[in-house]
């Protein structure tokens, strides 16, 4: 007879497709549809922008062998937070937490999703802007689809992700093949003398990589799912390797499409690079790239939804959360409170941010870790240093201020009778249960 007492488990549903996707279909979002122009109108040259971009992809691909390595040791969903919370303890992960669920992870989705409404609504407003109020409301429209699926059924949320990734790997396909023709055909004029003018500043080499690097985030998202991951030994590095090389590869080739179509002034000057190489290469057809864009920026958020949902998850079960947050559906068997609360906190960020603002915001050898830490302290460094604002003293009052509520409320477990009303509240409500680890 089964324990009534014994706890729900998510299931592991989440094969190597999936997992490919759920990394490649991240990364793969709206970045490499808007950055390109301020990669090369930073570092100024042709040439020095598909360097910046092959260093990018080497510096994820070096992070990724780290990941990788911790996440077949460390077998537990949460990503950075749980493998800071088994290395360095309590405070630390909360503090980490703390910013990722109330700040970093919300913000990464308030922006994929501004950029997949900018994308929908574009050719409605081709002469002008589009109202700020409405782009918002396609984003919020977007976000909350993308709860319902993700709250109904794990397979349905991977099944969208899988869809969405192959469409945005043919779009880029398409831009590739239009630039190899381009190419073939002798338009190399763009490439001639390609380090011209190359700015060697902190400054602009710091701003080059962080927009460049933004087209790689969510390399990491298959880390905060391992417990769903079927045989994460074998799968998670796997799909790491793949994922992460395929885009690599898919973004060299895409930016040299659009350096072939473009002058590095037509590039800079454009604000949304694909549809201006859709209109110079593919003519009266050129309004499938806004499409394309559009369908890239929301399998991308999906699957940063996806993740950020079981990041408050594993708190919650770790109880730097509430615990209603640890809870899972009685039937569906999705982390529902924590996808509910993410939705909520991203929602509240939407309503004051912009795109540009929040982007702004294995045995595997020791020297791997060795560089990225170095690679990591020169970015947070740089722009400080070279040009110092008051933005980032804010951003680090934020961290520090984790601690502030760690010691009441996860140390000395102040209002705990409230906590538990509503968590009473919200179980019946929600139909959940407390969730054991699945290992």
């Amino acid at each position: 007879m089964e324990d009534p007492k014994q706890k729900l488990k998510l299931k592991r549903e989440v094969g190597l497709m999936g997992a490919v996707s759920l990394i490649a279909g991240t990364m793969i979002g709206s970045g490499i549809f808007m950055t390109p122009q301020t990669v090369v109108g930073s570092i100024g040259s042709t040439g020095a922008s598909l360097v910046v971009w092959a260093s990018c992809g080497l510096l994820v691909i070096l992070v990724s062998f780290c990941y990788a390595e911790l996440g077949t040791v460390i077998q537990e969903s949460g990503g950075e937070y749980i493998y800071i919370l088994r290395t360095f303890g309590q405070v630390m992960a909360f503090v980490l937490v703390f910013s990722s669920v109330f700040f970093v992870r919300p913000a990464g989705i308030a922006g994929m999703g501004l950029g997949f409404a900018q994308y929908v609504v574009a050719p409605f407003y081709s002469d002008c802007q589009p109202p700020v109020l409405v782009v918002k409301c396609v984003a919020a429209a977007a976000i909350l689809t993308l709860a319902i699926v993700n709250c109904i059924n794990v397979r349905l949320s991977m099944s969208v992700q899988v869809f969405f990734t192959v469409a945005k790997v043919l779009a880029l396909a398409v831009i590739i093949i239009g630039g190899l023709v381009m190419l073939i055909q002798g338009h190399t004029e763009n490439f001639d003398d390609s380090f011209k003018n190359t700015n060697l500043g902190i400054n602009p080499i710091g701003i080059a990589f962080y927009q460049g690097l933004w087209s790689y985030d969510g390399f990491n998202n298959l880390n905060y799912v391992t417990e769903e991951l079927k045989r994460p030994e074998v799968n998670l590095p796997r799909a790491i390797i793949i994922a992460i090389s395929l885009v690599t590869g898919l973004y060299l080739l895409v930016n040299v499409s659009y350096l072939t179509v473009m002058t590095p002034r037509e590039l800079v000057s454009s604000s949304a690079v694909a549809v201006t190489w859709g209109s110079k290469v593919l003519g009266s057809w050129g309004w499938i790239m806004s499409i394309a864009a559009a369908l890239s920026a929301f399998g991308s958020l999906n699957g940063t939804f996806f993740s950020g949902g079981r990041v408050c998850f594993v708190a919650a079960r770790e109880g730097h959360m509430p615990d209603i947050l640890a809870m899972a559906h009685v039937h569906r068997l999705t982390p529902s409170p924590a996808l509910i609360f993410s939705t909520i906190i991203s929602l509240i960020v939407l309503i004051p941010g912009d795109f540009q603002s929040i982007v702004n915001y294995f045995q595997v050898p020791f020297v791997l870790p060795v560089l990225v830490i170095i690679a990591s302290i020169f970015l947070v460094l740089a722009p400080i240093i070279d040009k110092p604002q008051i933005e980032f003293l804010y951003v680090t009052l934020f961290v520090l201020s984790g601690a502030v509520f760690y010691i009441p409320f996860i140390h000395y477990k102040l209002c705990p009778g409230l906590l538990t009303k509503l968590t009473v509240f919200l179980q019946l409500m929600l139909e959940v249960a407390p969730a054991e680890k699945n290992l």
